[in-house]
């Protein structure tokens, strides 16, 4: 499998098996859902690079995060933001890749739909750096 799946997998798995945010989302999405109650979170588009050493074998993948609120106050939106790091920090190997790396390379909070009262959207970009093991 490739890296690029398999860390989907593992990231997708470790938001789920987060009770935190969990408490705070409807659900976690493989990809942007065409239609679903707020408040959610999504693993979007997923890039990879090669990356690695001598003996090791390792993708750079940049992958995007979005959450999701109906709320009339970004206030929920933060507290699921503040999950995700957590959570990445918590995936596990998945199919022979691990992540080694996490950082945030950027990040957006906007009104999503642009009108009043459409609730709030979070977009953030991850770099993983993950090395096959085995």
């Amino acid at each position: 499998m490739s890296a690029e799946v398999a860390i989907r997998a593992a990231v997708i798995e470790a938001l789920r098996g987060d009770a935190a945010l969990m408490a705070l989302a409807n659900a976690v999405h493989d990809g942007e859902p065409a239609r679903a109650a707020a408040p959610h979170a999504h693993v979007g588009e997923c890039l990879g690079a090669d990356w690695g050493g001598k003996d090791v074998a390792g993708r750079e993948l940049r992958l995007t995060i979005g959450l999701t609120v109906a709320d009339e106050t970004p206030a929920r939106l933060a507290a699921m933001i503040a999950r995700v790091d957590p959570a990445l920090g918590a995936a596990g190997v998945r199919e022979g890749w691990r992540i080694v790396s996490a950082r945030l390379l950027r990040s957006r909070v906007a009104r999503a739909g642009g009108g009043g009262g459409a609730g709030w959207r979070a977009v953030m970009d991850y770099r993983l750096r993950a090395v096959r093991e085995g």
